[in-house]
Parts: C-alpha cells; structure tokens; sequence
C-alpha cells in the first residue's frame, strides 16, 4: 500500500485539474436547456474511466440521461466492488448569491468551490482515481471492481432504477460502494449505516368556485387558507409528536449500542443552533436531537401555494390553496402504507365547508445498514488507515433513494464512505469539498480495495 499512497500524494495537483475540469460542466440534470451538457459530461467519465485502466467502458442511453459503466475483473478469486455515483447536479439559483461562478472552480482556503463540488463529483472522482493508482503502481487490483455511474439522481433515479432491475447479471457483485453521504466533522473519518426515507405529499383545499372579494364574503364562506392552516396544525401535538393513527407503529427503536454511539459524538445542541441561525432547537419531547435527526419519523410543511402572494394588499378570499408536506420515514416504515395514513387523516381533518384533493408525490424507502457486515467491516478498517483515526458512525436524517434498490435488487451489502460535510452547501449557492477530505478518500478507496479483498 505504500507505493500506491505514495503515488496518491505525489499526483494531487493533478487531481484537482482534472476534477476542476469535471466541475466545468453544467450537467444539470431537471433543467433540458443542459441536455447537451449531461451528454458531455457522461463522456467526460467515459474517458476518465477509460483512462484509468477499466475494461468494458461504455456511455449507456436511457429514456432518460445516460448511464456509465465500467469494469476491471481480473482478480481471480477475489470479491467484487460495484461503485456508484452520479455526474448530474442541482441547479444554481439563486445565482446572485454565489460568491463565484458556479462552473468556473475557484480554491479558497483549501475549499474547492462550484456545483457538484461535493455532490457528487468530487466523491465519486476520487475512486476513479483510486483504481487508476492501483493500476499505475502495480499493475493491478486487489478485488474486482465495476462502476455504474448516473447522470439522474437529482431528479429520482428512474433509469437507473429500471437498468438495474434488468441487468442483475451485469452488476452482480459482493458489495455496493456509495460516497455520497457526509463525515461526522472536519477530519473524522465517518461510515453512514442508516438513512431515513421519504413520503412526500401535496394537499390542496377548495373552496368557492372563484376567488372571492373578502369584504363581500368574508364572514360566510370558508377561507381555503385558514382551514389549510389549520388542518396542518393539527398533524402533530404539543409535544411535538405526529398524529396519524398507526404512523408509529412499524418505527424501528435504537438500540442501546446506538444510544451509547451517539453519546460517544459529543454534539452539541448549541453549537447546532448556532450553525443553523436558530436561538432555540424544537423537536419531538423525550428524545436528544441526534435521535431527532437520525432515527425519528418527521413531518412538516414545504410550502403553501395559495391567494395574493404579491407585493401591496389585495383583499381576497381564494378559491383554492395547495400544501406541500413531507414526512421523513425511518427503518421499517414504508412510504405507500404511510401516504395512505396520511390521506385516511386528512381526509377526517376536513370541514364540509370545503373539498380536498391528495396527491402522493414522491416517495423514498429508509435504509439500515448492519455494522456487521464485512464491507462495513472493511470499509472501517480502510478510513482509521487513512485518516490516522478512530471510526465514528452515524445515520443521516436525508434520504439515497437509490440504496435500498442496490441492496434488494443486487442481494449485496452496501457501504456508504461519505467525504463530505453537511455544511460544504450542497443544493445551495457557494457549494464547496474539503480537498484534504478529497485526497483523503482517494486513500480511502484504496484502502477499502486492499481490506475487502482480505
């Protein structure tokens, strides 16, 4: 390992050029203006693959934006590595607070900054690297590997999703490798085991057949917002805990090993509250706020559509309003069963005075991880290497839709080694990656390759 470590270090520079020149690329998945950009930057991996010493190395169309895929199974005998990652990012705005351009990369203090910086290309790049230094120092690799790389995670998956189903042969493997996740804090080197999933919802309440002067009316017709307000209100009690019959009853509990992990975090509400621009954190009554944010089932409000939103005052008595709600769901809850919950509550929720229509927008299912299980095992072992430290491990309160899918349809564990850091901007302007924690996880994924193949 130390010629491969050596050559890690001694190529660091080039590694930041290249990954500037990945960032470059608007590879905007939800926006088809940058159709022409996904394709280019689906053949920018193609080549960085190509170029890294993998086999097979094919762009794969889809009814959506392509695929890439790419393998090296010369190691006779030893495990199989499928890497996962995605070349698509979010979109920019608001583009007016971006301190720089958010495709020309620019380094401060050690920060690499554009979209994509740290979701995704910057994690999924470093084992690309990875594997290209095992096969420029010695020739070869210790596992075989296989890449699957997508340009559709931010808008849901769905190719991949179907391309997986239909091609279990081509992807079988021994363990899933995903770094799309975060480290606990600045240097300590953190496995993900457990994602909260999603239900997604919309409701939209309906009053008179127009929008109503609220003077002439006011006082005799149900406002749509008030009863929307109130129905929201409603779906979680003073104490913080949601009011759906049965919304609790399949939530896996903590064990007693993960309450003492937690603890061992040392994370602190006020530091939390600050970082967040709070005076005050709020939450369900009689758990910590890591369990809040891991291992407890949310529910709240995205947005409200719905009357005069303009500038000046228009006195109005709208038609219709229309919530956006989610619920964020933990191991054993199931999206389908939870939106029906929701719509049989909401539906006892609502006055004659108006009509209601529920949609079931987007759903995610939760994931778990065992710490048993030997990637999981392999993967600890290869980031204390790396980092010179002991192993922290968390859940995230996001969701990687895609994780549950891997596991099921594969049969295959899966390991989630994040590098990044929840506060490097992901989805907002100024989106940035720690280029120590980006050469650090190019170690990582070496290591990983060495420690799984034993």
């Amino acid at each position: 390992m130390k010629i491969i470590s050596q050559y890690i270090d001694k190529n660091k520079n080039n590694y930041i050029n290249e990954l500037k020149e990945f960032l470059k690329i608007p590879s905007i998945s939800t926006d088809p203006a940058h159709k022409k950009d996904i394709k280019k930057c689906a053949h920018f991996v193609k080549t960085k693959l190509q170029d890294a010493g993998l086999n097979n190395v094919k762009v794969i169309k889809t009814e959506g934006h392509p695929l890439i895929y790419g393998e090296w199974l010369k190691a006779k005998g030893k495990p199989t590595v499928l890497i996962y990652g995605h070349y698509d990012v979010q979109p920019v705005d608001p583009i007016e607070l971006w301190d720089t351009p958010p495709f020309e990369p620019t380094i401060k203090s050690n920060k690499i900054f554009a979209r994509g910086a740290t979701d995704d290309k910057g994690q999924v790049y470093m084992h690309i690297k990875s594997v290209e230094a095992y096969l420029e120092t010695v020739g070869s690799l210790p596992v075989n590997v296989k890449f699957i790389i997508e340009g559709e995670e931010e808008v849901g998956s769905e190719s991949l999703e179907k391309f997986i189903s239909k091609n279990k042969s081509l992807l079988k493997c021994d363990a899933v490798l995903i770094s799309d996740t975060a480290l606990y804090d600045v240097g300590t080197p953190t496995l993900t085991y457990g994602l909260r999933g999603l239900c997604y919802m919309e409701v939209e309440v309906i009053g008179p057949q127009k929008d109503l002067h609220s003077g002439t009316f006011g006082g005799a017709v149900d406002n749509p917002i008030n009863v929307l307000a109130e129905m929201i209100s409603k779906l979680k009690d003073k104490n913080g805990k949601i009011t759906i019959p049965n919304f609790y009853d399949d939530v896996m509990t903590l064990t007693k090993k993960e309450r003492e992990n937690f603890k061992k975090l040392k994370f602190s509400d006020k530091k939390f509250a600050k970082e967040v621009g709070v005076k005050q954190l709020h939450g369900e009554k009689g758990y910590t706020t890591l369990e809040r944010l891991w291992a407890r089932p949310t529910l709240g409000c995205n947005g409200i559509i719905g009357g005069f939103i303009g500038d000046g005052a228009k006195t109005v008595l709208p038609s219709k309003v229309k919530a956006k709600i989610s619920m964020r769901l933990v191991p054993n809850q199931d999206p389908l069963k939870i939106s029906k919950l929701f719509e049989k509550h909401i539906k006892t929720l609502t006055p004659n005075t108006v009509k209601v229509n529920i949609k079931h927008l987007h759903g995610a299912n939760p994931a778990i991880i065992p710490l048993e299980d030997k990637p999981t095992i392999a993967a600890s072992k290869a980031m204390e290497k790396a980092f010179g430290k002991k192993i922290v491990f968390m859940r995230e309160g996001g969701s990687v839709p895609i994780v549950p899918v891997f596991a099921k349809q594969l049969n295959a564990p899966v390991v989630l080694m994040g590098l990044g850091l929840n506060t490097e901007n992901l989805h907002s302007p100024n989106e940035h990656f720690n280029l120590t924690h980006f050469q650090l996880g190019i170690k990582c994924s070496a290591y990983f390759f060495d420690e799984f193949a034993k």
